[in-house]
């Protein structure tokens, strides 16, 4: 069972006889009355974010779900093939079932699947992951000055904000949790 003195981001849940994770939390003690918490819970089965108010001291269950390490192979169109890496068993999965990170798939990686009755639901990556820059527009002259971003293309055909000075060409670190760009990798 899991406590609102548990809620952290990411924390997996029951509501309503559906898996949630927590996208944000915040315990809130006013001067009167009990004290509560405000969150936001993304649904891994519609991906729908609700804002739900919980009583301090409640308790939720937790999802019954099984994480399978599996290696990503290849994409088709609107598919994905996964090798489990214990089993070696191919398994192919439709890309709306896997979550908002499907597109920072590579080759070759490593990745986590979500199983919930019998159904994948979400991907987990590594938390940092590098991918080589394929496509953005060049920066200018005096650009970096005001600290910017430009949209840029990965060789997964992801697309992130990255600073004005990177080109083409350049391998990038990112946030698999924020989607952020974090370091150049030399």
């Amino acid at each position: 069972m899991i406590s609102t003195t548990d809620f952290r981001g990411g924390v997996r849940l029951m509501v309503d006889n559906q898996p949630f994770y927590i996208v944000e939390f915040q315990h809130v003690k006013p001067g009167k009355g009990g004290a509560f918490v405000r969150t936001k819970l993304k649904s891994y089965l519609s991906g729908n974010v609700l804002d739900r108010t919980f009583r301090s001291g409640e308790r939720f269950e937790e999802p019954d779900l099984e994480e399978r390490t599996m290696q990503f192979l290849y994409a088709t169109d609107d598919a994905y093939t996964f090798m489990d890496t214990e089993t070696f068993e191919q398994l192919t999965f439709e890309k709306g079932k896997l979550g908002d990170n499907a597109d920072l798939l590579k080759e070759n990686m490593t990745v986590k699947i979500l199983v919930y009755e019998h159904r994948p639901i979400d991907v987990e990556l590594a938390n940092f992951i590098e991918l080589k820059v394929t496509d953005t527009e060049p920066g200018f002259r005096g650009d970096t000055a005001t600290g910017g971003t430009k949209l840029a293309t990965l060789e997964t055909g992801a697309t992130i904000k990255v600073p004005l000075y990177l080109e083409t060409g350049t391998v990038i670190k990112i946030d698999t949790r924020t989607r952020e760009y974090v370091e150049r990798v030399r």
